[in-house]
């Protein structure tokens, strides 16, 4: 399990952003931190993996073992996989609840909604439910098994 809160994680984001005087060297970090994303390997880039809703294509898979969910994503647009690896790095890595109910105000802190355009923001959205879904599943199975 994630040592630290996604809410301290966000809030790491937020501090990591503040650094940064304009948008442009945001970017950069954006795209600097979907280069350090890990490798999605070839076999998880399929269509059941895609996310609907983005203009790019974006392909997220998620793992649940103790207690906790692992996301793994790749994107053929280098700021996209900058978005969803800085939603990694929130996300991935914490239980089920800790995912349902994140609220991940750091979006709206750091002004990437004001900042993307509008086919963007409705993709990062679209990332975000997606990775909400897989921690619902992931919950629904795990009530499943302790009711057994």
């Amino acid at each position: 399990m994630n040592v630290r809160s996604i809410a301290e994680i966000e809030k790491e984001i937020v501090e990591d952003f503040a650094l940064f005087d304009s948008w442009e060297d945001k970017y950069e970090y954006i795209i600097d931190l979907g280069k350090k994303l890990e490798v999605l390997e070839d076999q998880y880039k399929i269509e059941e993996n895609k996310i609907k809703g983005c203009q790019s294509t974006v392909w997220l898979t998620a793992s649940y073992e103790d207690g906790i969910v692992v996301f793994k994503a790749d994107s053929d647009a280098v700021i996209v996989k900058g978005l969803i690896s800085m939603l990694i790095k929130v996300l991935s890595g914490h239980s089920p609840e800790d995912i349902l109910t994140a609220k991940m105000d750091f979006i709206a802190e750091i002004g990437m909604m004001t900042h993307l355009a509008q086919t963007r923001s409705n993709g990062l959205l679209a990332m975000i439910k997606q990775m909400k879904n897989y921690a619902l599943a992931y919950k629904m199975m795990q009530e499943g098994e302790k009711n057994k």
